[in-house]
């Protein structure tokens, strides 16, 4: 059997605010339709990403800002932040864990480490090790991005 991941849906209080912010992070419109008053639609997708979110009216009972951990996967880690904030994105400054544990959690509006014996290092991976930096933002309503930058894809990914 073979599944992609193709579309993501995030809870927002407001499209508009939520398709400006996304556009504005460079994100792609592909879709913006309303049916009525009570649903409507939009679908973008991150550059040079195969995988979607939409968000929109009618879709989704989640509160606003409740999605978290969302990785958008970059070959340049520095690259993609200066991007982000140069759009008007605040983005945080590149971190890794000391320990080169996986990056968990999301807390009072700010991405840290949460997770037992983590350790969260300014600056880049020191070897710049596949999938051990990190830089976060979130969306106007909260929900969670994780920049992480990853050169050499793992075997079968």
């Amino acid at each position: 059997m073979n599944l992609k991941l193709e579309l993501l849906i995030l809870p927002v209080s407001d499209v508009d605010r939520a398709k400006a912010f996304y556009e504005q992070a460079g994100f792609r419109l592909d879709l913006d339709k309303a049916a009525n008053e009570q649903w409507r639609a939009v679908h973008l997708t991150p550059p040079g990403s195969e995988a979607s979110i939409m968000f929109g009216q009618g879709l989704t009972t989640a509160t606003p800002g409740s999605v978290q951990g969302l990785y958008l996967i970059t070959d340049d880690i520095d690259q993609a932040r200066t991007d982000l904030v140069g759009r008007g994105v605040a983005v945080s400054e590149v971190f890794h864990d000391a320990k080169g544990l996986l990056y968990h959690g999301h807390e009072g509006g700010d991405v840290t480490h949460d997770g037992p014996g983590q350790d969260r290092v300014a600056g880049a991976h020191p070897e710049r090790a596949d999938y051990g930096s990190y830089a976060t933002f979130s969306d106007p309503d909260g929900n969670g991005w994780v920049l992480q930058e990853v050169k050499k894809r793992a075997p079968g990914r």
